[in-house]
């Protein structure tokens, strides 16, 4: 006597088979299928101290390196700020990678909510972390300049991923751009968890949508790439005049005493003083050569040696030639 094999009452599709085992199949099939989706992710960031570098002020220094595959993508100075009610966070990073393991540093120091994040500029390697500050409190302000938030709509996110992905060779997989939420055109003062953000704008800097962020309370500025500390950045965006004049009168108006680059390491204002003179020495290295008829590319030795204190800077090499270029077009546009 043959006892049917599967209980009474199953239903048995043309073959004798189960339609049962054919769901399981199916559902196991699709598993499979999932399983590359699932895998597309970059691995995790190694941990980062965080340094305390004024009262419940922790900043993440990051390597000064353009991304690479060695450093995961993970090259600006991440912050956060603990207060009684919370926690602020200012520019969480270059991918949802690095976002995590500034939240793990959080976690180190404290168990309090996400209060605030904030966006000191468009570019994808200071406010991809995003991301992760999402994940864990999803309906968190994230502050910009109205411009990031426009630009950010007209796929600059993607488009900073594309470029962290490529350099990175898909490190940072599985970031998705999640752009601030709240506009600030700078001049604002925004009180959260006690601490009192004054929003410092100038109309074009190292890009367009560049915010300072001072915290009186904490003698704190917040430069973003406006000024970096031993490491020389694009300005594919931005404009040497309005650097210069951006860097000249933030020092006229803040008295603070931490200043936190975007790049390098926190200190004081000679952070400033030491970029504004890069700054101004191509520009006007520029402006002088220009007079004596140089192109660009001829210039580009003797501006060298006008500035070859800068030259041991991460990025001196990679960035002059294209700066030269770029501060020509802008020295020729103001010839007319």
């Amino acid at each position: 006597m043959h006892h049917n094999r599967f209980h009474r009452g199953a239903k048995v599709l043309p073959g004798g088979i189960p339609e049962s085992l054919t769901l399981a199949l199916l559902a196991s099939l699709l598993v499979v299928l999932a399983l590359p989706a699932l895998a597309a992710r970059g691995p995790q960031v190694p941990d980062y101290p965080a340094d305390l570098v004024a009262p419940g002020l922790y900043v993440i220094h990051g390597p000064v390196a353009y991304p690479t595959p060695e450093n995961q993508g993970f090259m600006n100075n991440p912050a956060f700020l603990v207060t009684d009610a919370g926690v602020i966070v200012v520019d969480p990073g270059s991918s949802v990678q690095t976002g995590e393991m500034v939240l793990r540093q959080i976690r180190k120091v404290t168990d309090k909510p996400l209060l605030a994040v904030l966006n000191t500029h468009v570019h994808g390697d200071h406010w991809l972390g995003n991301q992760a500050m999402r994940a864990v409190a999803p309906q968190v302000p994230i502050y910009a300049h109205p411009k990031m938030l426009a630009q950010v709509a007209q796929g600059a996110g993607e488009e900073w991923v594309q470029r962290m992905m490529s350099a990175t060779n898909g490190a940072t997989d599985g970031t998705v751009p999640q752009g601030p939420t709240h506009a600030l055109d700078g001049g604002e003062t925004l009180s959260i968890g006690g601490l009192t953000f004054k929003t410092h704008d100038y109309p074009h800097v190292h890009t367009t949508t560049d915010l300072m962020f001072e915290v009186p309370e904490l003698s704190v500025l917040f430069l973003g790439d406006n000024a970096c500390n031993r490491r020389i950045v694009r300005m594919d965006d931005g404009s040497f005049g309005g650097s210069v004049a951006a860097l000249d009168g933030i020092k006229g108006a803040v008295t603070a005493r931490v200043l936190i680059p975007g790049h390098g390491r926190t200190g004081g204002w000679e952070i400033v003083d030491d970029y504004r003179t890069y700054l101004s020495g191509v520009y006007d290295g520029v402006a002088q050569l220009y007079e004596e008829g140089l192109s660009d590319f001829d210039m580009k030795p003797r501006i060298a040696e006008r500035l070859v204190r800068f030259k041991d800077w991460p990025g001196f090499e990679e960035e002059l030639g294209k700066h030269i270029s770029l501060a020509y077009l802008e020295v020729e546009a103001s010839a007319f």
